[in-house]
C-alpha cells in the first residue's frame, strides 16, 4: 500500500454502523480499509464530474438546441435505451 497518513474522521452513528456492518459481512477486511475504498470512489466521481461551470453551460446549451425530443414518454426513451445497449435489438 505504501506510505500511510493516519487520520481521524468523525462519522455519524448511521454511517459509523454502515461502515461496521459492511466489515461484520466480510466484504472488506477493516474499518479503513472500507474508508479507503469510499474516499477513492468519491474521489474518481469527483473526478469525472468536475467540470466546470462554462462547460455545464455549453453542455445545457447543447440539450436546448438539439430540440424537443423524439420520444413522448420516459418508457419510450428507456426502451430506445435497452435497444441500443442490445445488439441483437440494433438490427432489428
Amino acid at each position: 500500500m505504501g506510505r500511510v497518513e493516519k487520520i481521524t474522521i468523525a462519522l455519524t452513528p448511521e454511517l459509523a454502523g454502515f461502515v461496521r456492518s459492511a466489515v461484520e459481512s466480510g466484504d472488506y477486511a477493516s474499518t479503513s480499509e472500507a474508508i479507503r475504498e469510499a474516499v477513492r470512489e468519491w474521489k474518481e466521481r469527483r473526478d469525472l464530474l468536475d467540470y466546470t461551470v462554462e462547460e455545464l453551460r455549453e453542455l445545457v446549451r447543447e440539450g436546448i438546441d438539439s430540440g424537443p425530443s423524439a420520444h413522448a414518454t420516459m418508457a419510450e426513451v428507456k426502451a430506445e435505451a435497452r435497444r441500443r445497449s442490445d445488439p441483437a435489438r440494433r438490427d432489428g
